[in-house]
């Protein structure tokens, strides 16, 4: 036989690599300008160590490793004792050490200083670039302080283990913890979102009110993440929806009767357990007062919209600078991907939107390190939040989609990170109020306070006379709140949806012709928001300074840190 039939049937060529050992902050110029805009710039050292870190390619491996071995419940052990125990790869676990080490969950209530949520987002939101599932610990932990605080005795046992800087995994009572962490339930199978359905019910082991002990029978059709030391968690009282804090280990050292039924069987987010629970009998001491549970979580409710906002985000630039990396090392019908016109027109319409969504994300991060002081910015926390979580996780299942486009059949392979990003940008929009119940947020907050809808106006109104497009969208976006009937409910329900996509893109135009290279505005206002609205990526119109616009946000092109940090101070 001929021996030269037995060797290697080709050569592996023209093909890309895995884009590794790089620094996720200083080759994303967009958020660099963003987070020294914003009030961050006292962060930059920090953030720039933490991105070094976590682009290192044994990181970034933790993501594909967190997700392909996902968690498992016990729910008894082998003896017949209840557990309601989740076992998960040790990826997953030096995920959340790395984000409890570094603050993510605390920072901006242990060192509340302007831009403290700037800086706390940033290294967020780079993050969830590595894996996005671990977020929703981190994220309700953060988010559940200031509804904790609510209840100042529950605080004071609580808070110095919620904001203490380091994961403790560990299946024990608080007490026996060095730091804990805090879920959430709040929704029902018969109810969903409309949580005023809830059946589960809650009845005083003695006098009842704000700090007291009560026992709750019910379930929860979504309680996540398991395995945190408590929840918040709402359910029926005589006066009405209320909110408890639920432990799993009762102060006595005994197991909580919060069972833990099923873990979902979730398309995305799969490193993330998220469980249906049964309450028999569990008890939970109540936070705030009898009857005012909604009020109560919803400031951590729009805590974690901010982070799906910004998640959403940083989804986008996980997909963006894989895509570019991809395009650079492929070539197709003579050239490589990264040097053809039409390629190149579709990593700079993907680029646009990446640049607008992180600049919506950190704005909103200024507005919650201000609005203490700042009713301005207190009215933009309570509108743009949601109409930011709406519009960004609404974007970025196609931005995922199209960066999977351009990598071609290897993007669609389970061993690469498109699928998961896929995955994972399917789940912001749905979690924590899907993109009805936000635009009906925004309807309610413009009816309560018109004082919300002068602050987002004004603020883009800041860009009046940057560019034509603009003052026009501008002009229209007015003439039709305008011409809103507070008394037709049916009517303003029916738009909604057609009102928030224009108030996003107004608010994230603006942003980018107050801040963004003019070849980025351009395009931007250009493509989204002159003609008939209906843009596919990739239709970016001729004469657009693509160049300029995949320069920032080539990850092979990093910025010009110190420059634009020494800028900002």
């Amino acid at each position: 036989m001929n021996q030269a039939h037995l060797g290697e049937t080709h050569r592996v060529e023209n093909v890309s690599t895995e884009l590794v050992d790089y620094n996720l902050f200083t080759t994303d110029t967009p958020l660099v300008e963003a987070v020294a805009r914003e009030g961050g710039a006292w962060g930059a050292t920090q953030i720039h160590d933490f991105a070094a870190h976590i682009g290192r390619a044994e990181y970034l491996e933790l993501g594909y490793l967190a997700n392909r071995y996902t968690p498992e419940l016990d729910t008894h052990d082998r003896f017949g004792r209840r557990l309601d125990l989740v076992r998960y790869h040790p990826a997953y676990h030096q995920l959340m050490d790395t984000a409890l080490s570094n603050g993510l969950h605390s920072a901006p209530w242990t060192d509340p200083r302007a831009g403290a949520h700037v800086v706390r987002g940033a290294k967020s939101f780079m993050h969830s670039q590595v894996e996005a599932g671990h977020g929703c610990p981190v994220t309700m932990t953060f988010a559940s302080v200031p509804s904790l605080r609510h209840q100042p005795e529950l605080a004071d046992i609580w808070l110095p283990k919620v904001l203490a800087r380091g994961y403790d995994p560990r299946n024990l009572p608080v007490e026996q913890k060095s730091a804990a962490t805090i879920g959430m339930g709040m929704t029902e199978k018969q109810g969903g979102s409309d949580v005023r359905a809830n059946s589960t019910t809650a009845t005083p082991l003695g006098e009842g009110g704000g700090g007291q002990l009560y026992a709750l029978v019910g379930h929860k059709w979504f309680l996540s993440a398991p395995m945190c030391d408590a929840f918040l968690v709402l359910a029926n009282t005589a006066a009405g929806v209320s909110c408890f804090l639920v432990p799993r280990w009762l102060p006595d050292g005994e197991k909580n009767a919060l069972n833990v039924i099923r873990l979902k069987d979730k398309m995305g987010n799969k490193s993330n357990a998220s469980s249906e629970v049964e309450f028999r009998g569990a008890r939970g001491w109540l936070v705030g007062e009898e009857g005012r549970g909604v009020p109560t979580i919803i400031e951590m409710v729009s805590l974690t919209r901010f982070d799906c906002m910004g998640a959403s985000a940083g989804l986008m630039r996980a997909g963006l600078a894989n895509a570019i990396h991809h395009c650079r090392e492929r070539a197709a019908f003579g050239a490589r991907l990264i040097d053809q016109p039409l390629m190149r027109n579709v990593l700079a319409d993907l680029a646009l939107e990446y640049e607008a969504a992180i600049a919506f994300a950190m704005r909103m991060a200024r507005a919650l390190d201000s609005r203490a002081s700042d009713q301005h910015e207190a009215n933009l926390a309570r509108l743009a939040t949601a109409v930011g979580k709406y519009w960004n996780c609404k974007r970025a299942p196609n931005h995922s989609y199209e960066i999977m486009e351009c990598i071609g059949g290897s993007g669609v392979m389970e061993n690469s990170i498109f699928p998961r990003l896929y995955r994972e940008a399917v789940i912001n929009p749905i979690w924590e109020g899907s993109g009805n119940v936000q635009c009906l947020d925004v309807l309610r907050a413009m009816g309560k306070s018109p004082a919300v809808v002068h602050s987002f106006i004004s603020e883009c109104e800041q860009a009046r006379g940057g560019n034509g497009y603009l003052d026009r969208y501008l002009d229209a976006l007015k003439a039709q709140i305008g011409s809103l009937d507070p008394g037709d409910d049916q009517a303003l329900q029916f738009g909604a949806r057609a009102l928030v996509d224009r108030m996003a893109l107004a608010f994230q135009a603006a942003l980018l012709v107050r801040h963004a290279p003019q070849a980025v505005s351009e395009a931007f206002c250009a493509s989204r928001l002159h003609g008939d609205g209906q843009h596919n990526f990739g239709a970016l119109p001729q004469g657009t300074d693509v160049a300029t616009i995949i320069e920032r946000a080539d990850p092979a092109s990093p910025c010009a840190l110190k420059q634009i940090m020494a800028n900002a101070a």
